[in-house]
C-alpha cells in the first residue's frame, strides 16, 4: 500500500480558473446543511496557510477533498511506474468537484474531515477510513494489543466493531507493579501505549510502571495534527483508574464477555471525553450469553460507560428468537447479525458465494462485513438529487473512484495492510432512498439498483486493472448516514423522515462563535435542559417529496425495503433500524423468522414520542413550520475561526450532533 509522504511528485492541483467559478456559486444546502458543515467539517485555514484566518467554505473543502483524492491516485501511479495522464485526470477531477459541490455525492464524514490534510501524508492514512472490526479470539496471545488497536482506531475517528470470542480464554492476573516512571507522550500514540501497558499487566501479568501525565497539554489547547482541542490528561487518568478497578476485582478469574465489553466501553468513554472524533462501537456476543445480552439493564453502568457500544449477537438461521425478540421490545437491543449470511452471500440476488468466508464481524452501523483487523471506506450517493439514471451513473462512477482510491493508502497497522491489499473492500451507499422512491417510484429504484450494481462491477474491473490492484471483494452497502445526509437535506439511508414538517435541534457549546450569527438570523436558541454550558438551536424543516413518515410506516414495509436493497444493491449489508409500534411488538419473532434468510443484520426500536424536552426531532404542523420559517433569514456565510468539532457518536440510524 502507498506511503504518501515517500513519493516525490508534484501535487495534483485543480486550476485556479476552474475553482474561481465556484467561489460565489450557490450551494444546494439542506435546511441545516451549511450550519452542519461549518460546525462539523470546516477546517481552520491556518492549517494550510500560515497566518490565514477563518475556516473553510464549501468550495475550499471540495477542493481539498478532490485534489487529495487525485493526488493519491497520482502518487500510486508514479510509485509503481504506470501511466498517468494529467489532462485526463483533470477532466475527471473537475466532474468530481462539480458533483461534490452540488452535493450529488460526498465522501464519508471521515473523508470530508481528513482527505487532503497533512495528517494522512505525514502520520497515517487510517484516518480516511470509516470503520473497522477487531476480534478478541486471540486475546490470550495478544493481550492488551487488541484493545490498543481499537483505542488507536477510535482516536482516529474510526468506528470499531468487536466480538466476545475471547471470553474464558485467559485468567486475569496480578500486574507486576514497579517504581519505574513512564512519562506519557502528549500524543495519540502516547495515550494508546499507556493503555496497552496497563492492560498487558492484567491480561498477561507483565510489568506496569508508574504513569507520569505531566507532558499532556492542558484543556482547551489545539490538537494541531488531527484537529480539535485537548481535554487535558483527566480522561486518561480516569480511564486508567476505571480499568484498574474493573480488573482488580477479576484477578484469578477467567475473563468474561461482559469484562471484554466493559473494557472497550471504558476506552470509548475516554476517547469521547478526550474531544476526539469517534464513532460508536459494536459488540457482537453469542445468542445464549444472557449475562452479556442483559448487561445494559444495569442503569448505573449504562449511564457511566455501557452506552458506548451497540450490543448485538451472532444469530443463526433457524434458531428460536422468542427470548431475544422480547428483549428487543424493551430497549431496542440486542441487534441481530447473521454472520453466515455475510460469509456466503454478496447481494442475495446473486446466490451463494465463497469469496468472503473469512468475515468475522461488522462495523458499528452493520453496513460493512469485515475480517479481523480490516477497515472499510464508505461513500455516499443521493439518487433523489439526480434527474435521471444516466446522471446518477456518472455520479456513481466518481463515488466508486473515491472509495477505491482510499484503499490505495496504507495504515500504520501491518496486519490491516495485509488484508486491505487483497480485499480492497469499499461501500458505495445511497441516502435519501425514500425520497428517491417518492420521486421516481419504488420499482424504478430497484431497477436503478440492479443496473447500477452491474455497472459498478464493470468499473471495478477497469479501474483495478489500471491501478494494478485486486478487484474489490465487496463494493456496495446502505449506511445509516447522519451528518453527511444533513448537508443536502436527504433522509438517512433507507430510513423514513420524521414527518413532513419537523424541528431539527442541534447542540452547540455556549462559547461557540456560531451562536451569534444564528441568533441574528432569527433561529430559536435555548439553554440545553440536560447539558451544562450548551445551547440548543431549533431549525424548521420541510421534507421534500413527502408521502409517509415514521409514524405512518409499518414494521413490515421497512423490513421489505431492507430486504429488497439487500437483494438488488448491497453486496455488503443494509444498515437498518426497524421502528415498530406497540401493536407490532409481538410480531418481531415472526418477522425474524420470515427475514432471517434475506438480511445480514437488523435491529428494532419502539416508535414513540420521546417525552424529552428538546428532542433531536419534533414533528410540527404546517402552520407551525410556516410561522417559524417567517422569522428566519437564511445564513449565506459565517465568519469564524472555530474549526469543525465532528459528530459525537453514531447509532444504527443516525450520527448525533452534540
Amino acid at each position: 500500500m502507498l506511503k504518501l509522504g515517500n513519493i516525490n511528485v508534484r501535487k495534483f492541483k485543480l486550476s485556479e480558473q476552474f475553482i474561481s467559478k465556484f467561489k460565489e456559486a450557490k450551494v444546494p444546502w439542506g435546511p441545516v446543511g451549511y450550519v452542519t458543515f461549518k460546525r462539523t467539517y470546516a477546517r481552520r485555514l491556518s492549517e494550510f496557510e500560515e497566518g490565514a484566518v477563518g475556516t473553510e467554505e464549501w468550495w475550499q473543502t471540495c477542493r481539498r477533498v478532490v485534489e487529495g483524492m487525485f493526488d493519491i491516485q497520482k502518487r500510486h501511479a508514479f510509485s509503481i511506474g504506470i501511466e498517468w495522464v494529467d489532462a485526463k485526470a483533470q477532466r475527471t477531477a473537475k466532474d468530481a468537484y462539480d458533483r461534490l459541490f452540488n452535493l450529488k455525492w460526498t465522501p464519508p464524514g471521515r473523508g470530508l474531515w481528513m482527505m487532503g490534510t497533512k495528517f494522512i501524508y505525514e502520520r497515517t492514512g487510517a484516518g480516511l477510513f470509516n470503520c473497522a472490526f477487531r476480534s478478541t479470539k486471540d486475546l490470550s496471545q495478544k493481550g492488551g494489543y487488541i484493545y490498543a488497536w481499537m483505542m488507536d482506531a477510535l482516536m482516529l475517528g474510526i468506528g470499531v466493531g468487536f466480538d466476545t470470542l475471547g471470553a474464558k480464554t485467559l485468567t486475569v492476573k496480578e500486574p507486576q507493579r514497579t517504581d519505574d516512571i513512564l512519562k506519557i507522550a502528549d500524543s495519540r500514540e502516547g495515550w494508546v501505549d499507556s493503555v496497552h501497558i496497563l492492560l498487558d499487566g492484567y491480561l498477561q501479568g507483565k510489568k506496569v510502571p508508574q504513569f507520569d501525565y505531566s507532558s499532556i497539554r492542558g484543556p482547551g489547547e489545539l490538537i494541531k495534527g488531527f484537529g480539535g482541542t485537548s481535554s487535558g490528561p483527566g480522561p486518561l487518568i480516569e480511564l486508567h483508574n476505571d480499568l484498574s478497578s474493573l480488573l482488580e476485582e477479576r484477578i484469578g478469574e477467567l475473563i468474561g464477555s461482559v469484562d471484554i465489553v466493559d473494557i472497550e466501553n471504558l476506552i470509548g468513554r475516554c476517547v469521547v471525553s478526550g474531544n476526539v472524533r469517534r464513532s460508536a462501537a459494536l459488540a457482537i456476543g453469542q445468542p445464549d450469553d444472557s449475562t452479556y445480552l442483559t448487561m445494559k439493564n444495569d442503569q448505573e453502568k449504562l449511564y457511566h460507560h455501557r452506552w458506548g457500544s451497540n450490543n448485538s449477537f451472532e444469530a443463526k438461521v433457524g434458531m428460536d428468537y422468542t427470548w431475544h425478540a422480547k428483549q428487543s421490545q424493551i430497549n431496542g437491543e440486542p441487534g441481530y447479525i447473521w454472520l453466515d449470511n455475510a460469509r456466503f452471500y454478496g447481494r442475495m440476488k446473486d446466490g451463494k458465494k465463497y469469496d468472503d468466508t473469512k468475515v468475522m464481524g461488522f462495523n458499528p452501523c452493520v453496513e460493512q462485513q469485515l475480517e479481523d483487523a480490516e477497515l472499510c471506506c464508505l461513500v455516499e450517493t443521493f439518487p433523489a438529487k439526480h434527474e435521471d439514471f444516466e446522471d446518477y451513473i456518472k455520479t456513481l462512477e466518481i463515488a466508486y473512484m473515491y472509495g477505491k482510491t482510499v484503499t490505495l493508502v496504507n495504515t500504520h497497522w501491518p496486519e490491516t495492510n495485509a488484508i486491505m491489499l487483497k480485499n480492497r473492500r469499499i461501500g458505495l451507499s445511497q441516502s435519501g432512498v425514500v425520497q428517491a422512491f417518492n420521486k421516481f417510484g419504488r420499482r424504478e429504484m430497484y431497477r436503478w439498483c440492479d443496473d447500477a450494481y452491474r455497472h459498478v462491477e464493470e468499473l471495478d474491473k477497469e479501474y483495478s486493472d489500471w491501478l494494478c490492484v485486486p478487484r474489490s471483494v465487496r463494493m456496495t452497502s446502505i449506511k445509516p448516514s447522519g451528518t453527511v445526509s444533513l448537508l443536502n437535506g436527504s433522509t438517512p439511508g433507507i430510513h423514513f423522515p420524521e414527518d413532513e414538517y419537523y424541528i431539527r435541534r442541534i447542540r452547540f457549546s455556549m462559547g461557540s462563535t456560531l451562536i451569534p450569527p444564528l441568533r441574528e438570523a432569527g433561529y430559536k436558541i435555548e439553554e440545553d435542559s440536560y447539558s451544562p454550558n450548551t445551547y440548543c438551536v431549533e431549525f424548521p424543516v420541510h421534507e421534500p417529496f413527502f408521502q409517509k413518515g415514521k409514524r405512518d410506516i409499518s414494521m413490515w414495509e421497512q423490513l421489505e425495503i431492507a430486504a429488497q436493497y439487500q437483494h438488488y444493491w448491497a453486496d455488503n449489508s443494509v444498515s437498518v433500524t426497524i421502528t415498530f409500534k406497540e401493536d407490532e411488538a409481538e410480531q418481531i419473532k415472526d418477522a425474524l423468522e420470515m427475514y432471517e434468510a434475506r438480511l445480514k443484520a437488523v435491529s428494532f426500536l419502539k416508535y414513540k414520542e420521546t417525552g424529552y424536552k428538546q428532542a433531536p426531532y419534533e414533528p410540527i404542523t404546517k402552520e407551525e413550520y410556516e410561522e417559524m420559517i417567517k422569522k428566519v433569514t437564511p445564513i449565506q456565510k459565517i465568519e469564524t475561526d472555530e474549526g469543525g468539532v465532528g459528530s459525537k457518536f453514531c447509532t444504527t440510524e443516525a450520527c448525533l450532533l452534540q
